[in-house]
């Protein structure tokens, strides 16, 4: 011990000399200089010899080694030559956006080791994609769209096990789909990778059957736009978490596959403008598709399919000459969401009737070229309906305007983000925002890949991305005052292009930090929007206002000198292996027994007892978020920040952190971990393990993508639940509930139901969340009292608060204010006044909708679609909210009387989440927020200081 002092007390010594050596491992630093040596427009910082000492705008670095590279949109000019292999620390190479950032992607770059990102979107790289790409293992985003790249789709990329992100669109690439065989690697390893996105190359060959398995996780398959010939196989029906397919525009033949309906979490499926030939598949099952088109095949003589009237999330169907014949169903136009029809040039027949209930959303019905006799149109309509070359049409001089064929689909919007201001007149180069601020904003071309809407007409999509954006970098503490959209348009790739201006927050100009950071979030996917908008890509333009820096630094920087001598690199490195092996011993014992330090005589409580949370160390998530990078940071609170991060299985998580340094939260941070490690079920979120490791606390969640009930009902995230979709809610909220008092073995009290205690996943599943203030109970304890009442003021059960007394119709109590909030989408506590003696004071049981027009969700109130169950759903509500706990039902009779409520609405209680609703509008618009944070504007826990209420 003494020798490893003396060992401190000379490094200290040489540490804070005058000749002291630089914090930049000097391998790391020669790298660097190599692979920029003539590299143009490098940040003016890139001056002396430490790239992390002296802070170089866009290097970040750890233990002196560099571990990210972001210079995004800097109008890069130069090539990756030089050693960069030797960056064996580097997890993160973002040069995307840097058109001048020309030549081939060198062999060497097999030897970054933990690199997890490659992201060189957008750039002007060509030649081949090396075979040693396949040596990243530890890679989880490989993008290289939007580039030159040429010749073949590397094989090696299947040894990448934790691949997420594939994009290799937009090259020139040719050749096969490589799949295995035994001897080389292949894409169907690719067993955990989320995204095959491989459109707008040169791909021939057939589509192997042995690309897809059942084994398989895709999401999204694109593969538009290539040469790509024979049929498609159907092993892409084993794929059963597929949302979006592309084929189109192809030369693929046969007949489609018989199992496509069983891809049931299908939104958008693209095969138009091949060869195709059969009957047109029968899609019954697919309750979530929006997007259909197979479009200008050679499909075999088929009657309109029963789905154009049984699948009620449709957008948009285009299934132009496909050889469709019959009449059209008046329900088909019925479907709420229904936007865009296209069914020319095939032999429908007969008369059209749009009834008198058609889509309110319908912009374009396009049917010429038919054999339609005659129509019957009701008042009101206001689509676009286009029938020339139809019987109907000729001779009938009463239909001048259904038979002009000069009206066409809509391929752009005159869409502007709103300006409710004064617009400013800007000096040259710079952009009044819609906040009317003169600025440099940082701009781009944002493109949807995979709409799941046709009506670009209609302004609401485009003002939800905007919020959507804004909300995004707002929460992520990115430095932006206003987002706007403009200019959205089809493109003839099938795409929704939009151009996309971001204006930065107090100065008229981004730094560079910002400018990366704005780049990471959308090149690294980090910002997810809407299922609406997915799959995206941005391609972003240079930025070079810089507070009048002149932009034009050539990177051959003059390097400082590396000054520590041979003995001292000795005397440290046997003091860093002395201490090395003692921390290696403690770890082992803290890895076998993760609670060695938990004080059981303190302020935490017993030991928690576990069953089957995984315990993670520090260092595990400390690697999973990139060293809980304000990156992954997805959100806030008063215990702390939440971390997304991505474990090495591949699973995507939230990591929500005490603050550093603080035990704040011990006897929840147990009490969680307790609870949820023993309860399994789809309406519960799920705990996946913890960390209580180094002094930190660490609860990883399961990730959860569309925020809180209270932020869909107030607004904040886009998402609009109609009533179908709050049924639904209410009903997985009530399960999760049902299975805590009567399943789970203990049963356990929540004692904090609220709205922003229950998350709605991407699906817009309820889940019930926050177990922190949870208490288990057993037959014995019916009635426990406590001795401090915890919960949220507002849902707190009055006859708890007042005796102290637990019981589980607490629960219910606070459930029936929440099934109140879903009516009125205001607080339970609003202005003084109270949720449950407001509804009470206007309800009149003789009146529509029992007289409470007045204080329903405004969006409720406008919907055209009929509320059925409306008034049983008030009376249970009212009656959960009784004041005396015995005249209250049990979680098991609530969830009965949903169910019924849920029939009588003709929807079937069994189905898996809410998104079978009506109107997908927004969900997931969130974005880069993540609820397990326990901010709440005006709401605050019963235990908190402000509301504190003990009983001693």
């Amino acid at each position: 011990m003494m020798g490893l002092r003396i060992m401190l007390c000379i490094a200290l010594f040489f540490i804070h000399s005058k000749h002291a050596a630089t914090q930049t491992y000097s391998q790391d630093y020669a790298a660097l200089i190599s692979l920029t040596t003539g590299w143009r427009n490098v940040p003016q910082s890139w001056t002396g010899g430490d790239p992390c000492g002296k802070g170089w705008e866009g290097v970040t670095c750890k233990s002196s080694r560099i571990i990210t590279i972001t210079l995004a949109s800097m109008g890069v000019v130069g090539q990756l030559t030089g050693d960069l292999g030797s960056l064996s620390k580097l997890q993160i190479l973002d040069l995307s956006y840097n058109k001048g950032l020309k030549g081939s992607l060198p062999p060497n770059i097999g030897q970054l080791s933990e690199l997890t990102s490659l992201i060189l979107v957008g750039c002007g790289l060509s030649g081949r994609i090396p075979d040693s790409v396949g040596k990243l293992q530890e890679l989880v985003y490989l993008s290289l769209n939007s580039n030159s790249f040429t010749d073949k789709v590397p094989a090696s990329i299947g040894n990448l096990k934790k691949l997420y992100w594939l994009d290799l669109s937009d090259n020139q690439l040719s050749g096969s789909i490589p799949v295995s065989n035994g001897k080389k690697p292949g894409l169907d390893l690719l067993v955990k990778t989320k995204h095959f996105h491989f459109g707008m190359n040169k791909l021939s060959g057939t589509i192997p059957p042995a690309l897809f398995s059942s084994d398989m996780t895709l999401i999204h398959v694109l593969f538009d736009n290539n040469n790509l010939t024979g049929s498609i196989p159907s092993t892409i029906g084993l794929v059963q978490t597929l949302e979006a397919i592309r084929f189109d525009r192809n030369s693929l033949s046969g007949p489609l596959p018989s199992n496509l309906n069983k891809l049931t979490n299908m939104n958008e499926l693209v095969l138009s403008n091949n060869a195709l030939t059969g009957p047109v598949p029968d899609l019954t099952g697919l309750d979530y598709l929006n997007f259909v088109d197979m479009s200008n095949n050679s499909f075999t003589g088929t009657d309109v399919p029963q789905w154009f009237s049984t699948l009620k999330s449709l957008t948009t169907v285009m299934m132009e000459q496909t050889g469709l014949e019959g009449k059209l169903p008046v329900e088909f136009f019925s479907i709420p969401q229904l936007q865009t029809v296209v069914l020319r040039n095939n032999r429908l027949n007969d008369s059209i009737d749009f009834g008198s209930s058609f889509s309110r959303q319908l912009q374009l019905i396009d049917l010429q070229n038919n054999s339609i006799s005659a129509l019957t149109v009701a008042p009101g309509y206001n689509f676009t309906l286009l029938l020339s070359d139809n019987p109907f049409c000729k001779n009938n001089i009463a239909a001048t305007s259904y038979c002009d064929n000069q009206q066409e689909l809509e391929s752009s919007s005159s869409y502007l983000t709103p300006v409710f201001c004064v617009p400013t007149r800007c000096t040259s180069g710079q952009t009044s925002s819609p906040n009317c601020k003169c600025a440099y904003p940082y701009t781009g071309t944002f493109i949807l890949r995979a709409p799941s809407f046709s009506a670009i007409g209609n302004p609401i999509y485009f003002t939800q991305l905007q919020q959507s954006l804004l909300s995004s970098f707002v929460n992520f503490s990115l430095p932006v005052d206003a987002v706007s959209l403009s200019s959205a348009s089809s493109d003839s790739f099938g795409y929704l292009t939009m151009k996309l201006q971001i204006f930065p927050a107090e100065q008229d100009y981004f730094n560079r930090t910002g400018v990366f950071s704005l780049a990471f979030v959308l090149s690294n996917q980090t910002y997810k929007p809407s299922r609406l908008f997915e799959p995206y890509v941005f391609l972003a333009d240079s930025y070079t206002h810089f507070g009048g820096e002149h932009n034009s630094h050539t990177g051959a920087i003059a390097g400082g000198v590396v000054g520590s001598t041979a003995l001292l690199l000795l005397l440290i490195c046997a003091g860093g292996y002395a201490y090395y092996q003692k921390k290696r011993s403690e770890q082992a014992t803290k890895q076998a027994n993760p609670f060695v330090s938990w004080d059981s005589q303190g302020a935490y409580g017993d030991i928690p007892q576990l069953k089957g949370a995984k315990f993670f160390s520090f260092e595990e998530l400390r690697k999973c978020t990139n060293n809980f990078s304000e990156y992954n940071c997805v959100g806030a609170g008063g215990y702390g920040k939440v971390y997304k991060g991505i474990l090495d299985n591949g699973q995507m998580v939230a990591i929500k952190r005490s603050q550093e340094g603080s035990m704040q939260g011990s006897r929840e941070f147990k009490n969680e971990i307790e609870l949820l490690s023993r309860v399994h079920h789809k309406n519960l979120v799920k705990l996946v393990g913890f960390c209580y490791d180094q002094g930190e606390q660490m609860l990883v969640y399961e990730y959860i993508a569309n925020g809180t009930l209270l932020d869909s009902l107030s607004g904040t995230t886009g998402i609009q639940l109609d009533w179908i979709r709050r049924l639904m809610v209410t009903l997985g909220s009530a399960r999760g509930l049902q299975y805590l008092h009567e399943l789970a073995d203990p049963p356990i009290i929540h004692r904090d139901i609220k709205s922003n205690n229950i998350l709605l996943d991407e699906r817009l599943t309820a889940k019930v969340a926050d177990f922190g203030h949870s208490r288990l109970f057993g037959d014995a304890e019916k009635g426990y009292v406590t001795t401090q009442v915890k919960g949220t003021m507002g849902y707190l059960d009055p006859e708890y608060f007042m005796t102290n007394q637990l019981t589980e119709k607490s629960d219910v109590f606070s459930f029936g204010v929440m099934m109140l909030e879903m009516v009125t989408a205001r607080r339970p506590i609003e202005q003084g006044k109270y949720i449950v003696k407001v509804v009470k004071g206007a309800l009149d049981r003789t009146k529509d909708l029992y007289g409470l027009h007045e204080v329903m969700d405004p969006v409720l109130v406008s919907s055209s679609t009929v509320l059925v169950g409306f008034e049983k759903f008030v009376d249970l509500a009212l009656n959960c909210a009784e004041d005396s706990g015995v005249d209250r039902p049990t979680m098991g009779e609530v969830v009965k009387d949903i169910e019924r409520i849920v029939k009588l609405a003709g929807l079937n209680p069994n189905a898996d989440s809410a998104s079978v609703s009506q109107s997908y509008e927004g969900a997931g618009v969130r974005g880069a927020y993540h609820p397990y944070t326990d901010d709440s504007l005006s709401q605050h826990s019963m235990n908190t200081p402000l509301t504190r209420v003990e009983t001693q």
